[in-house]
């Protein structure tokens, strides 16, 4: 029983770790798609991020400075997005999916150009990475039943960017719908007509969405490369960017619930990842390409199960042209 347990709390550690660049990005959506900007392209931009967070790292040593670097790259290509979308009204949907395809072949070219390892990076030091972070008693509080296990399995042991990603939950909370710039935010979402007409700029309020979009894209990428992982790959995103589109979606865009979702996806993919190697009767060990499809196939049916009606925005992706 007390097996039982731990691999169930270790298994909810590992969800938090997986769901942390889910949770970053699907508030990254969450804030283009309330300004009424579809924002496809959440993918190639953590993406970008990722491989700068690691080749900076691993050039110049800081994992700091590899972050700094990994957000303004995504905010450039956020500004890319609203640039083709808000500013020349062209097609959301295209310019985020031909994002999404620069990030894949330009990562790939760039990384063998600097250091001609397949697209990939060096293998970073401990030093060149966010490390994990201890919290006081957490070794002592391993002998204590339950809670114990639960304070030094779950809330410890973190690095610094999965509690950003938890914080920006609540920010985003907070912004959205305590702020005369969330109301203003959610109003061009709804009906940008009435906001130009009380004398707001609708097209600086939707480069000031992207832009917060792609600072949370530019974390979430970082986290993959220098944080959780310690390089990077190929395509290593492997549609995440996606997956906290849907659950965006899942939570209605919504913080809050949008959070759950990402939270269930990402048990689905540590449930995936604890079940290799796994026996079953009569057929054998699990089959591994099973193991990596499954979270996929699982968001797909749930998705399609379960979300119901999902009413977005009324004036997400409109081009809003100003009457003269």
């Amino acid at each position: 029983m007390a097996e039982l347990w731990l691999q169930f709390v270790l298994t909810i550690d590992a969800t938090l770790r997986v769901a942390t660049p889910l949770i970053l990005c699907a508030m990254a959506g969450i804030f283009s798609e309330r300004s009424g900007i579809i924002d496809i392209s959440l993918e190639g931009k953590m993406l970008l991020s990722a491989f700068t967070a690691a080749t900076v790292a691993a050039l110049y040593g800081s994992p700091w400075l590899g972050l700094f670097c990994a957000v303004i790259v995504s905010m450039i290509f956020s500004l890319i997005h609203g640039f083709a979308c808000i500013t020349h009204r062209g097609n959301q949907v295209i310019s985020g999916l031909a994002i999404n395809i620069l990030a894949s072949g330009l990562t790939v070219t760039v990384g063998i150009a600097i250091f001609a390892q397949g697209g990939q990076t060096p293998f970073l030091m401990s030093e060149q990475r966010f490390s994990a972070i201890s919290l006081p008693f957490a070794e002592a509080a391993k002998n204590i039943p339950i809670i114990g296990t639960i304070y030094a399995e779950v809330i410890s042991g973190h690095n610094l960017l999965v509690w950003v990603a938890l914080l920006s939950v609540f920010l985003t909370g907070y912004v959205l719908f305590r702020t005369s710039f969330g109301l203003r935010l959610r109003a061009v979402g709804e009906k940008p007509e009435a906001v130009d007409t009380a004398g707001i700029s609708v097209t600086l309020m939707r480069y000031q969405a992207v832009l917060i979009a792609g600072l949370l894209c530019g974390i979430a990428g970082a986290y993959l490369s220098i944080a959780h992982g310690a390089s990077f790959g190929r395509d290593m995103t492997a549609g995440k960017g996606y997956i906290a589109l849907a659950a965006m979606i899942f939570g209605h865009w919504r913080p809050i619930p949008s959070l759950m979702a990402c939270l269930m996806f990402g048990f689905l993919d540590a449930i995936a990842a604890r079940l290799q190697g796994v026996e079953i009767p009569f057929f054998g060990p699990m089959p591994t390409d099973l193991i990596l499809v499954l979270p996929y196939v699982l968001t797909v049916i749930l998705l399609a199960g379960f979300i119901g009606r999902a009413v977005p925005p009324k004036a997400i992706g409109q081009p809003y042209v100003k009457e003269r």
